[in-house]
């Protein structure tokens, strides 16, 4: 017969599953003989079997009853006996702590005739009323789903009322429950202990608990436990008092005792923040004796649970009570601090460390934030599209952005949405703004790119570029040159200026001077992922900055730099050259303006990544993204031929723009079908490249240049541009008169691709898998327009846990990539392999990629210490799997094992 029900002696810290979190730490408080109140679970198991059935299991209730006489035989009172009575508090405990789960009910037991012997044997009748009082309001919110404000608009003044005024306050909400529900408040005990107790196991559904569940990837089916456990008291008199203490800063991580202490109080007066608290420090001269054994047990507690622990404790009459613990919640920067300084105190080992600390966590301290202002209004709220904080003066075009910075003005891009047009804007800007796109739109992925902060999405502010301001809806106007300010992190957007502190632990992890305990802890740390990782991290970087950047911060190369950034801005026009060339003359004199400027843009790269590996990949985007829109331009040559305007070049380029026009564009010309369609485009570049890198060997450097072809389908696609790229490079090799090695090898970036990458491999010297474009084709979704218009329905709806642009959709898309993977090497044992989308930078895909064996990740420049951070725990990990595997085989055969 299963067994739902166990006393706090009975269990320990790592029955979680079963005990639930709360429960858990109880038990193993209790075991370690502190003064806990006690009491016993109620498991999970029996919340499922809740769930399932739709009512209590069988046999329960007699469990319940056998504990609770156990518990008021060690308490030597009885459940809401009318003289003496017992009470307990109902709280509920699930493995993780979740919002939207039921509060705590407090002083169950007590009736209108128990409330008699509580006053009579604590000496103090109004500490009886409050308590009576608390129950109700407790049990009519929590158990019976009463609306709070029934109940607190009566109690504003709760702190004044004298003993007669609370027994109003009791009539009062006797009636609102009445009123409510049909029903009398419930005198039997054993009844409110059995209702509270089935709402806890309801709770497990309510919308904010499932909504969290989904967001946080917590399984639906753990169900949570119930603690019943002795009611102790704050709230009788001066001697007595509440409190929830830490055994470190949570905020900062900085060693000692923090919490607070309110005098006369239970603790939820303490966190719901109705009178100011006291120090610990304040505790130790009201109750010395308390404060002394309360740091010999935080003390004590921090040793066993080797990490920081959140302690919420009650004083009664002079006596220590604990309550509860449990590893403390703290900011990313407590986080790296307090693993850091548990290593020097001989509690756990850098192994340890690294895997307590997220990717997630030092990505957070890598960003310039604002500083707190608990006063501060959003204006507006869009996706956190790409972290940090940026303020400036609110520009509504990419021209204005780059004239406004070129004066020294700080600005911020505001546009519905980005395009390749707007990046010397983006590049100009402190931040961009946008009302449209989501995480993966234009404007998310190239400002996670330059390290830019980045807010999307952002629907209730309306642009006006002619009038040259945005509305916020339901609000204000903004001109252009007000200052705003956006926070990448968060999604929020305010009005005016905040203030903005610097993300010492970047400064530091890039090689400048500080003197700051999180920057030096982060950097021990990071330094140590970098001993235990197999994966090598390069980055995504198109300029000679952006590589200068990403190397000082660890990069092992560039993974991904891609050519089309370089034809925007003033080379624009030599592109329209090229695309509305009739002859072939013209095309080779526009090819041979743009050589000299790309081969310019590889030496400068080369030399900045020298002696590491470059990938360089061949030009991309759809033709059209570098041509006028069809609309304008077609009104434009219409208004010209009206007013007898000779305009022979306007009409080439119409004609270039209606051949070149695609329906769906991102699935049209571009990739490899432009080395083959477009003459000598692919070999201009190639060219470039190679006479790069002969004059980076001439210099005395180390180059080590990669080519790579993007958007290959089949072999015969790859064998096509390989061709003319040897060619090319071997042009280059006689001319100069130098050996140059450029491996040439292909993104997988199509389904096709990855099914066929055994032949694909036979043409390949190296693969790189495109996961930006591979989630686009397989999920057929484009990444700039669903997460504005659905994604988010699906994440509400549990159709998807997260987005599939944010971290890699492991059973589809990385399904594909671990086919490429498999065949890819089963056709060339050793092929060089990685990835380049944005999930290489994804601390939750690192793991995927390093599990199906991909020789490195490539990501934004500053997300690359993030990714060597992620791909440390990755090894400890595996490591670790490999460990638990082998003791398993050890145990089911010793003989094999070696054991004997």
């Amino acid at each position: 017969m299963t067994t739902y029900v166990r006393d706090f002696s009975q269990g320990n810290k790592d029955q979680k599953d079963l005990l639930g979190g709360k429960g858990a730490n109880l038990a193993e408080m209790t075991n370690l003989g502190l003064p806990v109140p006690p009491g016993f679970t109620i498991t999970t198991e029996a919340c499922r079997a809740f769930l399932v059935a739709g009512h209590e299991p069988d046999g329960l209730d007699g469990e319940v009853d056998r504990h609770l006489r156990g518990l008021e035989d060690r308490m030597g009172r009885r459940l809401g006996d009318p003289d003496d009575p017992l009470l307990v508090s109902v709280r509920s405990g699930a493995k993780f702590s979740m919002p939207g789960m039921m509060e705590t009910v407090l002083d169950v037991g007590l009736n209108d005739a128990s409330v008699v012997g509580l006053a009579r044997q604590s000496g103090d009748a109004r500490f009886a009323a409050d308590s009576y009082r608390r129950l109700l309001q407790m049990f009519g919110t929590t158990v019976l789903g009463i609306d709070g404000a029934a109940f607190s608009d009566r109690m504003d003044a709760g702190d004044l009322l004298d003993v007669d005024e609370l027994r109003d306050v009791i009539a009062d909400f006797k009636e609102t429950i009445r009123t409510h529900t049909g029903a009398d408040f419930p005198q039997d005990p054993r009844e409110q202990l059995r209702q509270a107790i089935r709402a806890v196991f309801a709770s497990w559904h309510t919308p904010r608990a499932t909504l969290y569940r989904r967001h946080e990837q917590i399984p639906d089916d753990l169900g949570t436990a119930v603690n019943v456990q002795a009611m102790v008291f704050g709230n009788r008199g001066t001697a007595s008092g509440s409190g929830v203490c830490f055994t470190r800063d949570p905020a900062t991580g900085a060693p000692g005792a923090y919490g607070d202490y309110l005098p006369d109080a239970q603790g939820e007066d303490v966190v719901a923040g109705i009178r100011n608290t006291l120090a610990l420090t304040d505790l130790a001269a009201l109750h010395p004796a308390c404060h002394a054994q309360l740091l010999a047990a935080m003390a004590r507690l921090e040793r066993h649970y080797r990490d920081l622990c959140d302690i919420e404790f009650t004083i009664e009459d002079g006596r220590l009570w604990l309550l509860q613990t449990r590893i403390g919640k703290r900011t990313p920067e407590a986080a790296v601090r307090v693993a850091a300084d548990l290593v020097d105190e001989g509690l756990i080992d850098l192994d340890e460390a690294l895997g307590r600390v997220g990717g997630q966590q030092l990505a957070a301290l890598m960003f310039p934030r604002f500083l707190p202002d608990p006063d501060r209004v959003a204006a507006a709220r869009g996706m956190s599209a790409s972290p940090g904080a940026a303020v400036g003066r609110a520009v509504l075009d990419s021209a204005t952005a780059v004239e406004w910075a070129a004066r020294g003005e700080d600005v911020v891009l505001v546009r519905k949405e980005t395009t390749p047009d707007d990046l010397p804007g983006m590049v100009a800007a402190r931040g961009i703004l946008t009302s449209r796109g989501g995480k993966t739109s234009h404007a998310a992925v190239v400002a996670r790119g330059m390290g830019r902060t980045c807010v999307c999405g952002a629907d209730a502010i309306e642009i006006d570029v002619d009038a040259r301001c945005f509305r916020v809806r339901g609000g204000p106007v903004v001109q252009e040159g007000d200052v705003i300010s956006v926070d990448g992190g968060t999604g929020e957007v305010f009005l005016g200026s905040v203030a903005v502190g610097e993300s010492l632990v970047a400064r530091g992890l890039a090689g400048g001077p500080v003197d700051d305990p999180t920057a030096r802890a982060a950097a021990r740390l990071l330094g140590h992922a970098d001993t235990r990782r197999r994966l090598a991290v390069r980055a995504n970087a198109d300029t000679p900055d952006d590589a200068r950047l990403a190397r000082a911060l660890g990069a092992q190369g560039i993974g991904l730099c891609r050519t089309e950034h370089m034809f925007l801005g003033e080379r624009r026009a030599l592109v329209e050259a090229l695309i509305v060339a009739s002859e072939a003359s013209d095309r080779d004199a526009a090819l041979a303006r743009l050589l000299p400027l790309q081969r310019q843009d590889f030496t400068e790269i080369l030399a900045a990544m020298d002696g590491l590996p470059v990938t360089v990949r061949l030009i991309d985007p759809p033709l059209h993204e570098f041509l006028p829109d069809l609309t304008d331009l077609s009104v434009q040559v219409a208004l010209e031929d009206e007013r007898h305007v000779a305009d022979e070049r306007g009409h080439l380029l119409l004609a270039a723009v209606r051949r070149l026009h695609e329906t769906n564009p991102m699935l049209g010309l571009r990739g490899v079908r432009l080395g083959i369609v477009v003459p000598g485009l692919f070999a201009m570049q190639a060219r470039a490249l190679a006479e790069a890198t002969a004059d980076r060997v001439a210099a005395g450097g180390d180059p080590r240049p990669e080519l790579m072809v993007p958007l290959v389908a089949t072999e015969r696609e790859l064998l096509l541009v390989r061709e003319q790229l040897e060619q090319v490079i071997g042009d280059v090799e006689r001319e100069r008169g130098v050996r140059l090695s450029i491996p040439i090898g292909t993104m997988i970036e199509l389904p096709r691709a990855a099914v066929t990458a055994d032949r694909i491999a036979l043409a390949a010297d190296f693969f790189s898998f495109g996961t930006n474009d591979l989630t686009q084709t397989t999920w057929g979704f484009s990444r700039d327009d669903v997460e504005s218009e659905f994604v988010q329905d699906y994440l509400d709806q549990g159709v998807v846990a997260t987005s599939p642009f944010e971290s890699i959709d492991v059973d589809g898309v990385g399904e594909l990539v671990r086919t490429g993977v498999r065949l890819g090497r089963q056709a060339r044992p050793g092929l060089h392999m990685g990835v380049c989308g944005e999930h290489g930078g994804d601390p939750q895909s690192i793991h995927f990629f390093d599990d199906v064996g991909l020789d490195y990740v490539s990501c934004s420049p500053y997300r690359v210490p993030v990714a060597r951070w992620e791909a440390g725990r990755s090894a400890l990990g595996s490591q670790r799997r490999a460990d638990e595997l082998a003791r398993t085989f050890a145990s089911d055969h010793p003989v094999l094992a070696g054991v004997d």
